[in-house]
């Protein structure tokens, strides 16, 4: 057996967005530098935290002494990802006497790194956020871009702003205490910016499954770096998602109403994307836009990533009407990411209920 290869050197990643530039730390250990990379980042001293309970337990000594105030705790998941929480936020700042000379350093999974971004964007119209998001999925997606947000019971992220963090720090060391289905989630994303953009990324992951599960850095740097490129120059281009952004919805528009249907207790999102991907990948093959042997392709990855919560019991129609209320509606119009190739994508508006409908039963769903 050969012995875990030294993960490779810090990345360093600038993004610069119309509403200003910020960078992203990738590196083994980065957050033993935190309080010199927030220095470098020209943040403010008063820092406060938020994070979760579990996040907490693993990790505060990463941060601890990078705040003066008790950290502040919030319940993780999707089923807490609404305004209430955002409330608790709000709570403890005033307590504590926040002020616009204040930063939030949000760490933990998405959630914690959209809530908190949220709360950011909004307390006292706006103070900064470093996201140090603590599980795949937000280091390689959601912890880039400034989009955050909350649920409603109706739909996901339909209450959000777009709040460019000051600073991202991404330390895939943080990944090591990260459950393995968590983990999975994430790299269903990973697939994700494969599929939109780059089909060596695409075979990097389905080579280096066993070295990527493992958690062993040599494999995890080059494909979270990727990551964070491909999601860093879309953003560059199109910050508020009026363009080629919506690329990155790619699987996001069937997940969010598959999400909201179970009411965000079913699927981690990247489990929720991996089914919204199979489905558009089977729609664009019924269309002839996409080759059955990279549909193929895909699906075989997603097996061998491991299982998938079941979705028998779910209604295709009841999910599609889901999706009518997506965000991605536009003047009544369904704007839906089809693939045309592995790594190109293309938005299509005239995506049909019957298709859809058709397109989730494949994967199991009853009519």
């Amino acid at each position: 057996m050969h012995a875990a290869q030294p993960p490779p050197g810090p990345v360093r990643l600038q993004v610069r967005a119309a509403s200003g530039p910020y960078s992203v730390e990738i590196a083994d250990g980065a957050t033993r530098r935190l309080r010199t990379l927030l220095d470098a980042a020209g943040v403010p001293a008063r820092r406060l935290i938020v994070s979760s309970p579990t996040v907490w337990r693993f990790h505060a000594e990463a941060v601890a002494d990078m705040a003066q105030d008790e950290p502040i705790l919030i319940p993780d998941g999707e089923r807490f990802k609404h305004v209430g929480t955002v409330g608790r936020i709000y709570d403890a700042l005033i307590r504590a006497g926040a002020d616009r000379a204040s930063v939030l350093l949000a760490m933990g999974g998405g959630v914690i790194g959209d809530v908190a971004g949220f709360a950011a964007a909004t307390y006292l119209r706006g103070i900064p956020v470093v996201q140090i998001p603590t599980t795949l999925l937000a280091q390689v997606d959601s912890a880039i871009g400034g989009k955050v947000g909350v649920n409603h019971a109706l739909g996901k992220n339909l209450i959000g702003a777009f709040h460019p963090p000051a600073a991202v720090v991404v330390d895939p060391a943080l990944l090591a205490t990260l459950p393995r289905r968590e983990f999975r989630a994430g790299l269903y994303e990973v697939l994700k910016y494969g599929m939109i953009a780059s089909r060596p990324l695409f075979d990097r992951v389905g080579a280096s499954l066993p070295a990527l599960f493992a958690r062993d850095g040599s494999a995890l740097m080059p494909v979270i770096a990727e990551s964070c490129r491909i999601k860093a120059a879309i953003v560059e281009q199109d910050e508020r998602e009026s363009g080629p952004r919506r690329a990155l919805n790619f699987g996001h528009t069937l997940a969010h109403a598959l999400e909201a249907v179970t009411k965000y207790r079913r699927f981690r999102h990247g489990e929720a994307v991996a089914y919204g991907m199979l489905a558009a990948v089977h729609l664009a093959v019924a269309r002839g836009a996409f080759q059955a042997r990279d549909r193929d392709l895909l699906s075989a990855q997603i097996v061998q990533m491991g299982p998938l919560p079941p979705v028998a019991d779910l209604s295709a129609a009841q999910v599609v009407e889901a999706a009518g209320r997506d965000k991605k509606v536009v003047a009544g119009q369904l704007h839906f990411v089809l693939p045309v190739a592995i790594g190109q994508t293309t938005v299509v508006p005239d995506v049909t209920t019957a298709e859809l409908v058709g397109a989730l039963k494949v994967l199991g769903l009853k009519e």
